[in-house]
Order: structure tokens, then C-alpha cells, then sequence
């Protein structure tokens, strides 16, 4: 059932904010730490590495690297998986906050402009779609929709690429930040509740 809890467990520190899913593991970035933790999917911390910056927000895999955007520099950061910034690219001057990668683009969640701006991987613009609501922050892409999780409304939308609301469901808690798929499920992490779960599409 679509929005239904499978497991859950207890974040890694208390202020998640982006995941990303790298085939095999969980990468969450915490705002009290300033870490990226690795967890498996059991919630075992495997390790931590630094942000590539103190106000790290969204968080994408692209296939080989890490990709962390950060709400005040306006970049979106390219690490590696040892925590080593590769390169940067300016993504506007709005506040950053979720990040996906669909294969070929990022898209990146814009708390200023309450929008999902598409990039290439020199920070190009290519087009745009708003929120459907006032709080968007985590955001995910399946293969075929994304999903993004707004902390206003407590809901995860499915999503077209070119903006269009499939459906929606309630968030599991009360402060919705990251989210991230793992090829079959939805992996969300709330700062109210500093859980991270697993949830069926």
C-alpha cells in the first residue's frame, strides 16, 4: 500500500537533511554534524565523512560520486565517496534543499523560489517546475517520477518531470526532510521524530 511503513529506525544524529542510495548503502547528511553518514539498511552507521560544506541540505548519487547541495553557498557540490570535493557548480542564489539525479540532470529543490530547477552537470539551467507545496525538501527521482517530501503540507508527492502531481500521501512524521529510492522503496528521514523509514511507492 502506497505510503505504508515498512521499518523504521533512529537517524544517526539529530538534524537529517538529504539521503541518497548508492545501490547498496544509505548516504544521509546530518546539519547538527556536519557529516555524511553511510548506513546500511539495517541503520548501522558503516562511517562518516564531512560535508563539503557547513550548510549542507540535499544529497544525489550519480552512478560514482556523491553530489551535496548547500542552502548559503548556492553550489552543488561533486564528492567522492572518501568525502574529497571533486568540483562545484553555482545553482542559482536561491536556499537550496533536495537534489536528484535522473541520469543525465540534476534537479535541484529551491526554498526561495519554492521550485524544482533542472541542470546539467555545468550548473546550466534547463528548465523548471514549481512545488506543489511551501515547504518542498527532499526529492528523489525512480527511473520514471520524482518524489518530493514538503515539510509545510507533511506530504510526499509523486511527481511527472515536467511537474505534474500524480498523487500524494501523508508523511510518516511531522517534520519531513530527505528522501531518497532504493530501486523498489522510498526512504524518508523527519527531523521531528529523527527516524529515517522505509516506505512502499
Amino acid at each position: 500500500m502506497s505510503g505504508e511503513i515498512i521499518k523504521s529506525f533512529a537517524t544517526p544524529a539529530g538534524t537529517p537533511h538529504g539521503m541518497a542510495f548508492d545501490g547498496k548503502y544509505l548516504w544521509i547528511v546530518d546539519g547538527g554534524t556536519d557529516l555524511i553518514y553511510q548506513m546500511d539498511l539495517d541503520g548501522n552507521v558503516i562511517r562518516s565523512i564531512a560535508a563539503a560544506s557547513a550548510a549542507a541540505k540535499g544529497l544525489a548519487f550519480d552512478g560514482k560520486y556523491l553530489r551535496q547541495a548547500d542552502s548559503a553557498t548556492h553550489r552543488i557540490y561533486q564528492m567522492d565517496l572518501d568525502g574529497k570535493v571533486i568540483d562545484s557548480i553555482l545553482a542559482g542564489s536561491g536556499i537550496l534543499q533536495g537534489l536528484a539525479f535522473d541520469g543525465r540532470y540534476l534537479w535541484n529543490v529551491d526554498g526561495t523560489l519554492n521550485a524544482v530547477i533542472q541542470r546539467d552537470l555545468n550548473g546550466q539551467y534547463a528548465d523548471v517546475f514549481p512545488t506543489p507545496g511551501t515547504g518542498p525538501r527532499g526529492l528523489t527521482y525512480d527511473g520514471k517520477y520524482f518524489w518530493l517530501a514538503d515539510k509545510d503540507t507533511d506530504r510526499i508527492y509523486q511527481i511527472t518531470i515536467d511537474g505534474k502531481i500524480i498523487r500524494s500521501f501523508a508523511a510518516p512524521g511531522g517534520a519531513a526532510r530527505g528522501l531518497t529510492f532504493d530501486g523498489r522503496h522510498l526512504w524518508h528521514a523527519d527531523t521531528g521524530t529523527n527516524l529515517i523509514y522505509q516506505i512502499a511507492r
